[in-house]
């Protein structure tokens, strides 16, 4: 009896970790697979394609080529709808005379699968592993970007690598902070250790921008600056007093946007 319940101990907890994660994913995604632009309803200039990841799940990319130009900017979105519902933010960034790939995560558009923390993790190593080797991209050009929960697969994918930039819009600090702060409670432990950027942002490089708005209702303007704070890189913090958490390039594009550009242009430089 003495070596079986520390077996059925540990089964309990693997079941209760995993049921965790389980909450912790049906929390955090909320995927649009089915409002889809055909390729002829695609802006002139945007590319479909589709790579395959480390786990085999096929995920669906939109790319938007600048050939004069040896910069790429990897786009990761937030946590609900899909890359169609970013095409005008795409071609924005494309505007600034870079190369822009989109990434829509796995359960998300056209991509196969289920989104999960540690399924766009590895979404994330798909698309720099195709953008260095099949496209050809050095990687101290690429740009990461990273939008709400996005932030935390730009981290990821950017920690103790030596890229060209990266850009976070609205970060959080970690999936058991910010459910405490929109009021889940003792609920909230149940995150474990889930999209941890504050760990993982002392492990940054690049030269990094991040932008919050003061009232962001969502994820808190509190939790950009301090994620900001602790990094341990070339930094720039831009403050957007009244924006909120949706809001930002468009009902403050005259600060958003030119703090976007200005930052890829320094980089260049």
């Amino acid at each position: 009896m003495r070596k079986i319940l520390p077996i059925l101990l540990l089964a309990l907890l693997g079941t209760t970790m995993a049921g965790c994660k389980f909450i912790v994913n049906q929390l955090a995604f909320f995927p649009d697979p089915v409002d889809r632009l055909s390729k002829p309803r695609l802006p002139p200039g945007v590319e479909e394609r589709f790579i395959d990841t480390a786990d085999g799940v096929r995920i669906q990319l939109l790319y938007l080529p600048t050939p004069d130009s040896a910069r790429v900017l990897l786009y990761f979105h937030g946590n609900a709808g899909n890359i169609y519902h970013r095409v005008s933010d795409l071609l924005q960034f494309q505007r600034f005379g870079i190369n822009v790939v989109g990434v829509s995560y796995r359960g998300y558009g056209k991509s196969e699968g289920s989104p999960s923390e540690e399924g766009i993790y590895q979404d994330g190593e798909a698309v720099f592993n195709y953008v260095t080797r099949e496209l050809g991209f050095a990687p101290d050009n690429i740009i990461m970007f990273g939008r709400s929960i996005g932030t935390t697969v730009a981290i990821n994918s950017a920690k103790n690598r030596v890229i060209g930039g990266l850009i976070l819009v609205t970060p959080l600090t970690s999936g058991k902070a910010h459910a405490k702060a929109v009021g889940l409670g003792l609920i909230s432990s149940l995150a474990g250790d889930a999209f941890d950027n504050l760990s993982k942002i002392k492990d940054i490089k690049a030269p990094l921008l991040v932008i919050h708005g003061t009232d962001d209702r969502i994820i808190p303007f509190a939790m950009g600056r301090q994620l900001f704070d602790s990094a341990q890189t070339q930094k720039q913090f831009i403050k957007i007093a009244g924006g909120g958490h949706n809001n930002l390039q468009a009902n403050y594009r005259q600060v958003y946007w030119p703090a976007i550009s200005g930052f890829i242009q320094q980089l260049s430089n």
